[in-house]
C-alpha cells in the first residue's frame, strides 16, 4: 500500500540527518524505531536512540520474530523452506541476467564506433526490453512463492504472531513516525512483512535510509560495482513493500556505483525507467508526499544519458 509521506535519508552512521528530518516535518512524542537489520546486533540502538533526544521505542521485530520461531517450530520450519525456494530461484535468475547484462553492455560500448551508430540503438533497445522482461520475471515468481505460502500457513492468523502483532499495534499508535535503520535487508525484510508493520500505521511518516530506503520501494534492486568477489551486476531482489512508487533507492551509490561510467549510467537507468535512480549517499534526502517526489539541493538521480542530475522539487 502506497504510504502519503516517506523521507529518504542517506546512511546515518557518520553523518546523522535524522533528527532534521524528524523536526522539519514538526514531529513530537515517541518515534518507533525498527532495526531488524541489524540482526542480533538490533538492541544496540544508543546512538540513534540519542540522537533521537532518547525518543525512540524499538519495535524489536527480529527478536520477535526469534520467539515466535521458537514457539511455533511449524511456521519457523515452513518459513525456511520457502526462503530456500527464493533462494534457489534467485540463483538461476542470476545466471540467465549475466547474460543479457554482458550483451547489453557490449551493445553500448559500440555506440560511439564508425558504422555501429544507426544501428545500435534498435538492438540495444532489444537487449533492454529482455532484461526488463526477466526482472519482471524473476518478481512475479518471487511474489508467487509469498502468496502461495501466506495462503497456505496464514501467518496473521496464527496466536504467536497475531499476538505480537496486538502489541506492536499498541505500540505504534503511540508515536508519532516510524524510523527504519539499515542492515541486511533480506531480513529486514521479511520481518516488516512478517508482522505487517506499515498496515498498522495510521498516517504517520516513515523515515527510512539504507536498506530501511529499499525495502520501501516497489522493487528491491541490489548493486554493487567494486563487490569483493562475484561479477557485480544489478539485480532485483524482490518486490518491496510498496510504500513508495516510481524509484529505485540506491544508498551508499558514490561508494557502490562507478558513478564516473557512463555507459553504466546510462545502462541502469535505462533499464529500471520509469523509475527514477535515486543516488543516496551521506546527507542526501528525497521526500515523497502525496505521489510526488522532491530532493535536497546536491541529492542526484541517475539518466539515461549517463549523467547523474539534481532531483529538484
Amino acid at each position: 500500500m502506497v504510504h502519503s509521506r516517506v523521507v529518504l535519508l542517506g546512511p546515518q552512521r557518520l553523518q546523522p540527518t535524522l533528527s532534521t528530518a524528524v523536526a522539519s516535518l514538526g514531529l513530537r512524542g515517541k518515534l518507533a524505531a525498527v532495526t531488524a537489520g541489524w540482526e542480533e546486533r538490533e538492541n544496540e540502538d544508543q546512538e540513534l536512540s540519542a540522537h533521537l533526544q532518547g525518543r525512540t521505542v524499538n519495535l524489536a521485530l527480529y527478536e520477535r520474530a526469534d520467539g515466535v520461531f521458537r514457539y511455533d517450530t511449524e511456521l519457523h520450519k515452513a518459513t525456511r523452506e520457502r526462503q530456500d525456494r527464493i533462494r534457489r530461484s534467485q540463483e538461476l535468475y542470476r545466471l540467465r541476467l549475466a547474460h543479457l547484462l554482458e550483451a547489453a553492455r557490449e551493445l553500448k560500448r559500440r555506440e560511439s564506433r564508425p558504422g555501429f551508430e544507426q544501428l545500435v540503438e534498435p538492438q540495444l533497445e532489444g537487449a533492454v526490453q529482455a532484461l526488463r522482461e526477466l526482472d519482471r520475471e524473476h518478481t512475479q515468481r518471487i511474489r508467487a512463492i509469498h502468496v502461495e505460502f501466506e495462503l497456505k500457513w496464514r501467518p496473521f492468523e496464527r496466536e504467536s504472531v497475531a499476538l505480537q502483532r496486538r502489541e506492536l499495534d499498541a505500540i505504534l499508535k503511540d508515536c508519532s513516525g516510524l524510523c527504519i535503520a539499515g542492515g541486511h535487508v533480506g531480513i529486514l525484510l521479511n520481518r516488516l512483512r512478517m508482522f505487517g508493520i506499515l498496515d498498522l500505521l495510521r498516517g504517520q511518516p516513515i523515515f527510512a535510509w539504507s536498506a530501511g530506503a529499499m525495502v520501501l520501494t516497489e522493487r528491491i534492486v541490489l548493486f554493487h560495482d567494486f563487490p569483493p568477489q562475484g561479477s557485480g551486476d544489478p539485480e532485483v531482489l524482490e518486490a518491496g513493500l510498496g510504500a513508495i512508487e516510481g524509484v529505485v533507492a540506491l544508498p551508499h551509490a558514490d561508494r557502490r556505483l562507478a558513478l564516473g561510467d557512463a555507459t553504466r549510467v546510462a545502462l541502469f537507468a535505462r533499464r529500471f525507467a520509469p523509475a527514477r535512480c535515486f543516488a543516496l549517499p551521506a546527507r542526501a534526502r528525497v521526500d515523497w508526499k502525496d505521489g510526488r517526489w522532491s530532493g535536497e539541493p546536491g541529492t542526484r538521480e541517475l539518466k539515461v544519458t549517463g549523467e547523474l542530475a539534481e532531483v529538484g522539487a
